[in-house]
């Protein structure tokens, strides 16, 4: 045999060997895969079945608590675990799912539930999913009424605004504002009906205001877009917000804070003045007597506006410094002045007397600045009147509330301290303000406002939505119905 043919064979023989390596190795990975898969099989149906199961267990608590909307312990008196066995179609079980609840922190309607999944044909394999869950309330609005309603030129808005009337807004709206009314006649003019939204701004490129009412906020004219003012549009009709639900019980929050609240009763004078302080405690003084009109002549009620006064006060006396209570929760059963600073806090003041008569209803009126440490949700105060939220006479020129505002049969905002025109106005300095900076929420029912047409009150007003009231209200603050929604979900 020659040696060229004894290369020839060789080469051949090492060909046959590299692929009979591959195939040997590709039929081996191929082998290990199918064996691995058969193994996996059982494995990742075993998985999804613990996560369905972990799933279950969140809806069933929804459920539970759209039954029960204050139960936290499963219809029991521990604090869980709760432990349910969990059936197939045809009654058998299969699995368990356990449940841990955590109850909304006071003030707040979330609360957070984690289930695990787990199989009984394999214990060592769970799944847990954790929800949140929480009942809006009526704060998902930075403005809500029930009247009709004017927002000046100054006017900057930040959050969403309703109206069940008609809204003339000339200011800037950076969120949507709606209303209940395809269109309604403005009480400020005369002419047309316009539209449920409109406003009097000229259209770019001209500039100020137009008083009259406009062909082009008017039907049958089309909407037009108006980004210069509703920066994220406009909507009418909507559907009519239930502004009796807006309405807290204010006689069940009297009952509460007598509990295990603080209650002040009837002051015998004028009312209180509440001052809040850093340190979760608040001073409370008995007001005696109001600042008297600059002039007791010509600073008076031009207006005819209803409980019209300087609502300022001139003479106080100390009664005490409390802590703040536990449920936070204060009533007076009287007016109320409130100021100061809360830090991590979360209290309601509400005012009001029973039982419920036009005469005798409660205000809270707010002169000086009312504020936050934190602006990350731990920090909240709603103010609930019966009657009025007042900013009275003699206030901040630069003033700044932080809290959920609510007039449950009156309005918020600022009586008109300028005479009529040609009138000596010796309301000064007091009729005219700087500037009100309010963060939270306003829900008033009579028409909301701050400032007048001939220029008095605050100049520049800017309202600003506090997002966080939505789900994590102030204490006893109304929410819109007891049905939870699914805030959060998450697999651990």
């Amino acid at each position: 045999m020659n040696l060229s043919k004894l290369k020839k064979q060789g080469y051949a023989l090492m060909t046959v060997l590299v692929f009979a390596s591959i195939s040997i190795t590709v039929i081996t990975g191929i082998t290990v895969w199918f064996v691995a898969l058969a193994k996996s099989g059982p494995y990742v149906t075993y998985k999804e079945q613990a996560f369905q199961i972990a799933e279950s267990g969140n809806d069933y608590y929804r459920w539970h608590l759209a039954h029960s909307p204050a139960d936290f312990k499963d219809g029991t008196a521990t604090s869980g675990p709760y432990i349910h066995p969990f059936y197939d179609k045809d009654g058998n079980q299969i699995g368990t799912f356990s449940l841990l609840i955590t109850p909304p922190a006071t003030g707040t309607s979330i609360v957070t539930i984690q289930s695990t999944g787990k199989l009984l044909a394999n214990p060592t394999i769970s799944r847990t999913v954790t929800t949140k869950l929480a009942i809006p309330s009526f704060a998902k609005y930075s403005v809500v009424a029930n009247s009709d309603m004017r927002f000046g030129a100054d006017t900057e808005v930040f959050g969403p605004l309703h109206s069940n009337g008609g809204i003339r807004f000339d200011g800037l709206a950076h969120n949507l504002i709606t209303s209940s009314l395809a269109s309604y006649d403005d009480p400020d003019h005369t002419g047309a009906n316009e539209f449920g939204v409109h406003t009097h701004v000229n259209s770019p490129p001209g500039t100020g205001i137009n008083n009259a009412a406009r062909p082009a906020e008017t039907s049958p004219s089309p909407v037009p877009l108006r980004t210069d003012v509703f920066a994220a549009g406009r909507q009418f009709p909507v559907s009519t917000v239930d502004f009796n639900g807006i309405t807290s019980d204010l006689s069940l929050m009297k009952t509460n804070a007598q509990a295990s609240g603080k209650y002040f009763s009837f002051s015998g004078s004028l009312g209180y003045q509440i001052i809040f302080k850093t340190n979760d405690t608040f001073d409370v003084y008995r007001v005696t007597s109001l600042a008297p009109p600059p002039s007791v002549t010509q600073c008076t009620n031009t207006l005819t506006q209803s409980g019209w006064g300087t609502w300022s006060i001139q003479n106080k006396v100390f009664i005490n410094n409390y802590p703040l209570p536990s449920n936070g929760l204060i009533f007076v059963d009287d007016n109320a002045w409130v100021e100061g600073t809360i830090n991590t806090a979360r209290v309601t003041v509400a005012a009001g007397t029973f039982p419920d008569q036009a005469s005798t209803r409660r205000n809270i009126t707010v002169n000086s600045d009312l504020l936050y440490t934190n602006y990350d949700g731990r920090d909240v105060i709603a103010l609930i009147a019966q009657n009025n939220i007042n900013v009275g006479m003699i206030s901040d020129t630069n003033l700044r509330i932080d809290a959920a505002l609510i007039a449950q049969k009156g309005r918020v905002g600022r009586y008109h301290y300028k005479p009529n025109s040609g009138s000596q106005n010796n309301c000064s300095p007091y009729h005219t303000r700087n500037s009100i900076t309010l963060f939270g929420m306003i829900g008033t029912y009579a028409r909301y406002g701050f400032s007048y047409t001939d220029n008095s009150g605050y100049i520049n007003r800017t309202i600003s939505y506090d997002s966080n009231l939505l789900y994590g209200p102030p204490p006893s603050f109304p929410l819109t119905s007891d049905q939870y929604q699914t805030i959060f979900w998450e697999e651990n």
